[in-house]
């Protein structure tokens, strides 16, 4: 029995007690209303739930006496062995062991598809995160936020959601300029120009460059910087989305700012200037001092903006403006940005972009913040100099351990990762006890199916040893773990749920035997752990999947 079921099962029992009580009032209530917790002591039962405590007020009702009730009743459906009240109105709930063991078949049954759910269902999210400029490789500040910006795209996904990840390339301004200017300097021998880019990656560029333009330094000067300007964009973006794809990050759009710039096809204005225009019929901009301003400040921020200078130039707010637009015009209801602990200043002005532009700032924007990551002993970057080159962090820990381990923290929390605890093949790193776990299973099943041990048979009911009612229990929760890192956008929930489920594994391993021992007979009782040591083995693989962690095999 499922808590999906199991809840079911409450509100059909609370229907008629509802009717009896309150017959002038219809009971509004559905089954995912019905709160279900795993109680810390499995002495107390499979399930808890609490919701006599919550409706007595409204029935008129001792709290205690309408969980009494309740569980007179709920005692009497099919798969529940017992019902008892404790404190002031708690409701403990037992399963009967073929019930509570018959999720081992639904799991197996399910496959890849069991912990995804509806809780999403009808929402669509655009997800933006490390947008990291095209001027330089990603470094060790852009893993976090790719690592979780994924799996957050996953479990909402997972969840019933439209959900894709975005990468907003930065490729228009001054620091596109100025990377240009600096690539031709190298192509030319002289030194970085002030304010440029220095590091051995801008003069690989530069060599490059000249190899697919041999002729660049006889174009006219302008066409020089046109040309190593946007040959070296196109190589350094094509660096950026390898490092992503080896980060197993991969993004559905990839957006350029350039398009916001450019007019339109038909020779119409530009998303800029249509934002503009937009966001004046809304009645929110206004011109002062030659300038054209939002007023920003009607939606909590702290002064209001500038979107177009006097000198006719747009600000970089005039970007953020028809960005956002143009993602409320591609059908996406709610848009989250991941951003670095250096862009506090940018929360209040993008959701005023959303109240200026006619929507909820409460409810279709939000806007992650997450805390700077730190690995102790990781070297700078041979080739930039002053970075730490997530490439080379890919290349000493290898994308399993270090996603892994960035996502098994909130990411509100400063991190620093102890490089060795990562590489160590111990239980005492937490991505190998997970990996290793699932590993354990298909070995598992490798060695059962060399003793003749299969799944002809499956007698759920045979399932009663504690550590069998632990893992089951903890299996059921898959689904609503998902749905609640899902809702949150909290990866690190499936991370810890792993490790703890991995542990009930392990306990399980120790103490009941797939394979029979010695000269002992193959039983019913074999075949029917086989069902369920491959069930843990796919919700493992299940979670892993939705932290962008391979699942091995053998280790």
């Amino acid at each position: 029995m499922s808590p999906e079921s199991l809840s079911a099962a409450v509100l059909a029992v609370l229907v008629p007690i509802a009717a009896a009580r309150r017959p002038d009032e219809e009971l509004e209530l559905t089954a995912s209303d019905i709160v279900l917790d795993r109680p810390r002591n499995r002495d107390h039962g499979d399930w808890a739930t609490n919701i006599a405590m919550r409706l007595a007020k409204g029935f008129g009702a001792n709290p205690r006496e309408l969980a009494q009730q309740i569980a007179d009743r709920l005692v009497e459906t099919d798969g529940i062995a017992s019902v008892d009240v404790a404190g002031p109105g708690f409701i403990n709930i037992r399963l009967e062991a073929g019930a509570a063991g018959a999720l081992a078949k639904t799991i197996v049954d399910a496959g890849a598809t069991y912990g995804t759910n509806d809780s999403q269902a009808g929402v669509s999210v655009n997800v933006e995160f490390v947008s990291a400029n095209p001027t330089g490789p990603l470094h060790i500040a852009h893993t976090r936020w790719a690592a979780l910006g994924d799996s957050i795209v996953r479990l909402l996904l997972a969840s019933g959601a439209r959900a894709v990840r975005e990468y907003y390339i930065n490729d228009a301004g001054a620091q596109m300029e100025r990377f240009g200017q600096s690539v031709l300097a190298a192509a030319k021998g002289e030194p970085t120009p002030e304010g440029g880019y220095p590091g051995e990656y801008i003069a690989d560029l530069a060599r490059r460059v000249l190899d697919a333009h041999p002729g660049l330094l006889e174009l006219p000067a302008d066409e020089q910087l046109v040309v190593a300007r946007d040959q070296a964009y196109t190589y350094q973006l094509a660096e950026i989305q390898h490092s992503l794809e080896r980060f197993n990050v991969p993004f559905d759009v990839w957006f350029s700012e350039r398009t916001l710039h450019a007019a339109a096809e038909d020779g119409g204005p530009s998303l800029i200037e249509r934002a503009i225009d937009r966001l004046r019929e809304q009645g929110h901009v206004f011109d002062e001092d030659g300038a054209v301003w939002v007023r920003t400040t009607d939606f909590t921020d702290d002064k209001d903006r500038v979107i177009r200078r006097s000198n006719g130039e747009y600000t970089y707010f005039a970007a953020d403006a028809a960005y956002y637009l143009n993602k409320g015009d591609r059908d996406f209801e709610n848009k989250i940005y991941l951003l670095g602990a250096d862009h506090h200043g940018y929360v209040n002005r993008l959701k005023a972009v959303a109240g200026a532009a006619g929507e909820d700032p409460d409810k279709n924007i939000e806007v992650l913040i997450g805390q700077m990551v730190s690995i102790g002993g990781a070297r700078l970057s041979k080739r930039a100099g002053n970075i730490i080159e997530m490439d080379d962090l890919l290349d000493w820990l290898g994308a399993d351990a270090l996603r892994y381990s960035l996502e098994r923290s909130p990411a509100d929390s400063p991190l620093d990762l102890d490089p060795e605890l990562l590489q160590k093949r111990t239980n005492d790193n937490p991505v190998f006890y997970v990996q290793y776990a699932h590993a354990r299973t298909h070995n598992v099943a490798r060695n059962a199916a060399e003793s003749g041990v299969d799944r002809s048979e499956f007698a759920p009911e045979l399932l009663t040893h504690e550590t069998e009612s632990a893992l089951l229990g903890a299996l059921q929760e898959f689904p609503r773990i998902v749905a609640f890192a899902a809702e949150v956008r909290e990866p690190h929930r499936v991370a810890r749920y792993l490790e703890e489920l991995a542990g009930l594994y392990h306990r399980w391993y120790d103490n009941c035997r797939v394979i029979p021992k010695g000269d002992d007979p193959l039983e019913t009782v074999h075949r029917t752990r086989l069902w369920l040591n491959d069930a843990t083995g796919q919700v493992l693989r299940n979670g892993l999947e939705l932290l962008g962690v391979s699942a091995p095999e053998r280790m």
